[in-house]
């Protein structure tokens, strides 16, 4: 009989990697899960943004164990910034890491936070882990090897009319800010549905099939880098707002992949 604790037999297929970011943001999961319970401070950085003593925490062990197993590979992490890596068999890794996605809503109770962890070789983003304690779920994906949710297989939907898809979106004052609210307001106007879940969940949605899109503006590559991988694995696209590949111009379109362009276009339109 095989032991109960020995490991999944998905991870089986999976590379050291993928099990080494999942088992990190599992970790991570349970420190900010347990300040969350048992109250949490907030302190206000320079941006403006509000960190927690479970941010710097979960990034720190993050941080730790990537030096302790891959101490050639460099990490970029939203608390502790960039640290440089060395070129290893003519490639270039470096993990993204964001240790409270959703600290805004993190310090208020609300609990649609989620760390994540994500591995680029050579400008590709090969791997993802978001993990999100408070609900119980953990998505990963790993270049050629599909997305997942808590062990399940997950596709995008298959809707390809604009006036039958869910919209979802990130913050509202961003988009305004940014310039594209006439485009953003035709989008709403030709959807079916809108919502604002903000954080990992409108991302988790798309991944799912349960929304056709999600928008975001104003955001950093390590709120980013996991999402790439896992909406492309679930058979669905991404794109900046240029309609390029980075993570790294601060904006992002993902949708099931049906009428990616048309969605695009409708956002950039002024008229």
């Amino acid at each position: 009989m095989e032991n109960e604790s020995s490991p999944r037999p998905i991870f089986e297929a999976f590379s050291p990697e993928l099990v080494f970011a999942l088992d990190m943001c599992e970790q991570a999961g349970r420190i900010a899960l347990a300040s969350f319970i048992d109250g949490i401070e907030t302190i206000t950085k320079e941006d403006g943004s509000p960190v927690t003593a479970a941010d710097k925490e979960c990034e720190r062990i993050i941080r730790q164990a990537i030096t302790s197993r891959y101490p050639q590979d460099a990490i970029l992490g939203e608390e502790e910034g960039e640290s440089e890596g060395a070129t290893q068999d003519g490639k270039k890794r470096k993990w993204i890491v964001d240790p409270i996605d959703g600290t805004y809503g993190y310090a208020r109770g609300i609990p649609f936070f989620s760390t994540l962890l994500a591995l680029e070789v050579d400008g590709q983003i090969v791997l993802g882990v978001v993990g999100a304690p408070a609900m119980g779920d953990m998505f990963w994906a790993e270049k050629g090897h599909g997305a997942f949710k808590n062990g399940m297989r997950i596709e995008v939907s298959d809707i390809n009319e604009l006036a039958n898809s869910q919209l979802s979106f990130g913050g509202a004052n961003r988009i305004l800010a940014e310039g594209y609210w006439s485009g953003f307001t035709k989008l709403i106007s030709g959807t079916s549905r809108q919502r604002g879940f903000g954080d990992y969940l409108g991302f988790a949605y798309v991944f799912e099939g349960k929304a056709e899109a999600h928008v975001e503006v104003g955001v950093k590559p390590w709120d980013l880098a996991p999402m790439k991988i896992i909406i492309e694995e679930a058979g669905g696209k991404y794109s900046d707002l240029s309609g390029g590949q980075s993570i790294y111009t601060g904006s992002c379109l993902v949708t099931n992949g049906q009428i990616h362009e048309k969605w695009l276009g409708m956002l950039l339109s002024q008229d």
